[in-house]
């Protein structure tokens, strides 16, 4: 049975984005335009980056860059040093809409999620979709649409051997479906056509998601108000349901592993909160760090 230890105590705002830097979980709180810090020797929780534009998701490269998705600045950014470095707000020449979530290849290109409907003012592009920031070196990235046939695209998560893209299909307003998606990566560096792996029908779907080091799926899901609750999802790579694990908070935002050998499970929520996990018997897979 999985024990959640509350690392950090609701207070209204949104949890997000986190991950593991080999010592410590970074985690955003968007409301606050802030990055926070947990040691996890301690316990203590600092804030790491301030003035951030409504930070939400946050990935790192192979080279332990990290990047993260300003949704209020409508762009993708670095963080270097304290510093913001932005790397994509534009796409076909128009700005970007509210980026959510990233997952980035073996060859530092980014991929994100780009949501029209968490825009506040007019937006540029009327569409939402996955969008590709292609590294083209020396710091500089070309932006590319990758989906024509998300409503709002979520999640987003590299399969282990990045043949293909996992994505929540995680529209809120109840006009479409939330579903989880596989597309496959073709030679092109484009995506195939979906298949869908799981159909969360009218209830709340995935919002974040993280691989275990099987490749299988870890994912938030679920809320108070419909369906079976608030949720972590072990999907396998096919999309059968290995394992579901009820979470004391209500809406779960995202999930990572970290920790020594990547056996501590760590997740965020709507209300605030963070949650470590220990002695799941899982351990994690991600492109950085690999694990102690």
């Amino acid at each position: 049975m999985w024990k959640f230890e509350e690392l950090k105590r609701a207070n209204g705002n949104l949890t997000e984005g986190p991950v593991w830097d080999g010592k410590n979980i970074l985690f955003t709180d968007g409301i606050e335009n802030r990055i926070l810090r947990l040691d996890p020797s301690t316990n203590d929780i600092s804030i790491d980056i301030e003035g951030t534009l409504g930070v939400n998701g946050l990935n790192y490269n192979s080279k332990g860059e990290l990047f993260g998705c300003e949704q209020k600045g409508r762009r993708i950014v670095r963080y270097e040093n304290r510093k913001t470095i932005v790397v994509a707000d534009k796409l076909y020449g128009k700005r970007l809409n509210a980026p959510n979530d990233l997952a980035i290849d073996l060859e530092d290109n980014i991929w994100f999620s780009d949501q029209i409907s968490s825009i506040d003012n007019k937006p540029d592009l009327h569409f939402s979709s996955v969008i590709k920031a292609s590294n083209i070196g020396s710091g500089n990235y070309k932006t590319e649409r990758m989906t024509f046939d998300c409503s709002s695209p979520n999640g987003i998560l590299f399969s282990a051997d990045y043949k293909k893209l996992f994505v929540a299909q995680s529209d809120f307003s109840g006009n479409q479906r939330r579903q989880l998606r596989s597309y496959p990566v073709l030679d092109s560096e484009t995506l195939g056509k979906y298949e869908i792996l799981h159909d969360f029908g009218p209830h709340r779907g995935i919002d974040g998601m993280t691989l275990d080091s099987e490749g299988n799926i870890l994912a938030t899901c679920g809320w108070e108000i419909s369906g079976p609750g608030p949720m972590i999802y072990i999907f396998n790579p096919k999309g059968r349901i290995i394992e579901t694990v009820r979470t004391p908070c209500m809406r779960p935002s995202n999930i990572t592993f970290g920790g020594k050998d990547l056996a501590d499970i760590y997740v965020t929520s709507l209300e605030g909160h963070l949650y470590r996990i220990r002695n799941s018997g899982l351990r994690g897979s991600l492109l950085y760090p690999k694990g102690d």
